[in-house]
C-alpha cells in the first residue's frame, strides 16, 4: 500500500466521524481554542520554541520525533489537512504526506480507529499529542525540542 488521497465519501466520512468524536471546532478566536476536546492523558505543547529557529533544525526534529514515535505505534494513518485534500498511507511510506506542523491549517495525524494521532492547530500555535503508547513514545523528545508542555488532560 502507498499513499493514497481520501476520496470523497471517505474524506467526508473520516472528517465528520472527527468532528464527532473530537468536538472539532475550528476558529481564529482564542476563545474557542483548543479546538478540540483534548483526548484523556494527551499532552500539547507550544510550537513558539520553533520561531527562532534559522534553518529549521528544530522543526525537522520534532517532525521526525512525532514520525518516529507514530511508526512504533501504528501501521496505518490518516493525514488530515483541514479543507484541503488528506490521505490513508502505511506509517512504512518513504514520503509521508503533511507535517504534525500545522502550516497554514489544522493538520492531523490519526490511526483508524482514531485512538492515537496528532492534532496540529495553526492559530494557537500547539501541537496536542494523543494516545497513550504514543504520548509515551514522543513526551521526552518533545519537551526536549520545544519545552514543557502547555497542558496536560487528565
Amino acid at each position: 500500500m502507498s499513499v493514497e488521497s481520501l476520496g470523497e465519501a471517505e474524506y467526508r466520512r473520516v472528517w465528520d466521524r472527527f468532528h464527532a468524536e473530537f468536538a472539532f471546532k475550528p476558529s481564529t478566536d482564542r476563545f474557542q481554542w483548543p479546538g478540540i476536546d483534548e483526548p484523556a492523558g494527551s499532552v500539547t505543547w507550544s510550537l513558539s520554541a520553533l520561531d527562532d529557529d534559522p534553518g529549521y533544525l528544530l522543526l525537522d526534529r520534532m517532525v521526525s520525533a512525532v514520525r518516529r514515535g507514530l511508526a512504533s505505534c501504528a501501521d496505518e494513518l490518516y493525514a488530515l489537512d483541514w479543507q484541503h485534500e488528506s490521505y490513508r498511507f502505511p506509517t512504512s511510506a518513504k514520503d509521508w504526506p503533511l507535517s504534525p506542523f500545522p502550516d497554514g491549517d489544522y493538520h492531523c495525524y490519526l490511526t483508524p480507529d482514531f485512538a492515537l494521532g496528532t492534532f496540529g492547530h495553526p492559530w494557537e500555535y500547539t501541537v496536542c499529542v494523543f494516545g497513550d503508547a504514543l504520548v509515551t513514545a514522543v513526551s521526552a523528545e518533545l519537551t526536549e525540542i520545544l519545552g514543557d508542555p502547555l497542558r496536560r488532560s487528565a
